[in-house]
């Protein structure tokens, strides 16, 4: 048997259909009506790819957003609003949305063109004559290269006055100590022998002497030194 309502049931649903109509009615009259969510991507004009993190600001104003790696942007503006593009190595772009839009959606492709940075000129003037040119060729100091660095620091002479100057690691003072002992112990009871009393020995002195080795020696070192001075 179908149950029957009463009256301030049916009053009470008439009344509550009302309020909802009357709430959702002043909704749709607080919204602005010029409110757009502006969406869209920023790609080149020649090859149509996207322009990742392109600026995308409403003008004379601090309002807009910067499009993601893939070009995309979305943000909410206003109809009649003046929207610039911008991007690094392209020209500006202004796009104006229109105030005809019903749904309150606007949708965008915007093309950005190359911006080609134009150098100035650069003059190369040559030498005035042949001659002024042999003679600043000629004059050039080259820069060393790596062969002649390398065969200036491994200079015979200079290892040996760098090795003269090195002074002795612990292998080297063990060794000398241990050879001061051996000649000590092997001339342990008798006089270790003296080279200046050494016949042998003086009579080389002298016959290098006559033959003049030391100032030939003398010679050598003094011309090497001028030599390198040059």
């Amino acid at each position: 048997m179908p149950k029957k309502y009463g009256f301030p049931a049916i009053l009470a649903l008439l009344l509550f259909t009302l309020g909802t109509k009357t709430a959702v009615a002043q909704s749709n009259r607080l919204m602005p009506d010029d409110l757009v969510q502006f969406s869209g991507v920023v790609v080149s004009n020649d090859s149509l790819m996207p322009i990742p993190f392109s600026s995308i600001m409403i003008k004379n104003t601090s309002r807009g957003t910067i499009s993601d790696y893939y070009g995309f942007f979305s943000f909410v503006a206003k109809m009649k609003d003046t929207v610039e593009f911008a991007a690094i190595g392209f020209k500006k772009a202004v796009f104006i949305i229109p105030d005809t839009i019903s749904d309150h959606r606007c949708s965008l492709i915007q093309l950005l063109r190359r911006d080609t940075v134009l150098l100035k000129e650069v003059v190369i003037f040559p030498w005035p004559t042949k001659e002024q040119f042999k003679d600043a060729f000629l004059q050039l100091r080259v820069p060393d290269d790596d062969l002649a660095r390398a065969e200036r620091n491994l200079d015979r002479n200079q290892l040996n006055i760098l090795a003269t100057a090195m002074p002795m690691d612990g292998s080297m003072n063990f060794r000398y100590q241990m050879e001061q002992q051996s000649s000590r112990l092997y001339y342990a009871g008798q006089l270790p022998p003296n080279n200046l009393l050494n016949p042998v020995a003086w009579s080389k002195f002298i016959q290098m002497w006559q033959n003049g080795d030391f100032r030939n020696k003398n010679k050598n070192s003094r011309k090497t030194t001028d030599d390198d001075d040059n």
